[in-house]
């Protein structure tokens, strides 16, 4: 069995990840499977959405409690797993703790999965979050120094610069670049 193509998109909130995983799935001709954050979070119970159980999940979206971590790692190896039966992958991810970064080189080094990173300057960031209802303020800012933080990437698209279809266009070339995905293996490297 041949093993699918992972691809995780991390940024801050508000960057937008959610429409480029939109956009690559209408782009990329084989399915591809949306195994994001935000899935895995709406699969807790409500009450967890809420504070004060939110802070053992999320907190301020900067550090993760018991049941946040625990849940990540499930993401991390569902993601691996549907990968290994065969399925493509797209996950969007918010990368801000390094044990997130660390167990995801684990798991997708030997894979062939693509580590994208996406920009945007704070202030559209910022402007984004105010503009969604969905949103808690300070979540951009708070999570804007650490979700980049461990700095290797296989592509970067800046979303202030290229709307969502035109960044999944790009990912979808670095996809057929004859050049393997190495950002995950690299980072394994540097360990």
């Amino acid at each position: 069995m041949t093993t699918g193509k992972i691809i995780i998109i991390n940024g801050a909130s508000s960057s937008g990840k959610s429409s480029i995983v939109k956009a690559l799935q209408e782009l990329i001709p084989e399915p591809f499977l949306d195994a994001g954050i935000d899935k895995f979070i709406w699969m807790l119970p409500t009450r967890y959405l809420d504070r004060p159980l939110w802070d053992d999940v999320m907190g301020l979206a900067t550090q993760a409690g018991q049941t946040g971590h625990r849940l990540m790692s499930g993401m991390h190896q569902a993601i691996a797993a549907l990968a290994r039966a065969g399925n493509n992958v797209i996950a969007d991810h918010v990368l801000v703790e390094p044990t997130w970064v660390q167990e995801c080189t684990d798991l997708f080094a030997n894979l062939p999965a693509y580590l994208i990173g996406v920009r945007c300057p704070l202030s559209i960031l910022e402007d984004r979050e105010k503009s969604r209802s969905n949103r808690t303020l300070g979540q951009a800012r708070a999570q804007f120094a650490l979700v980049h933080a461990h700095g290797l990437y296989d592509l970067e698209v800046d979303t202030s610069l290229s709307s969502p279809h035109d960044c999944a266009w790009q990912i979808l070339q670095r996809m057929n670049d004859p050049a393997l995905p190495s950002a995950f293996k690299n980072l394994q490297h540097l360990r």
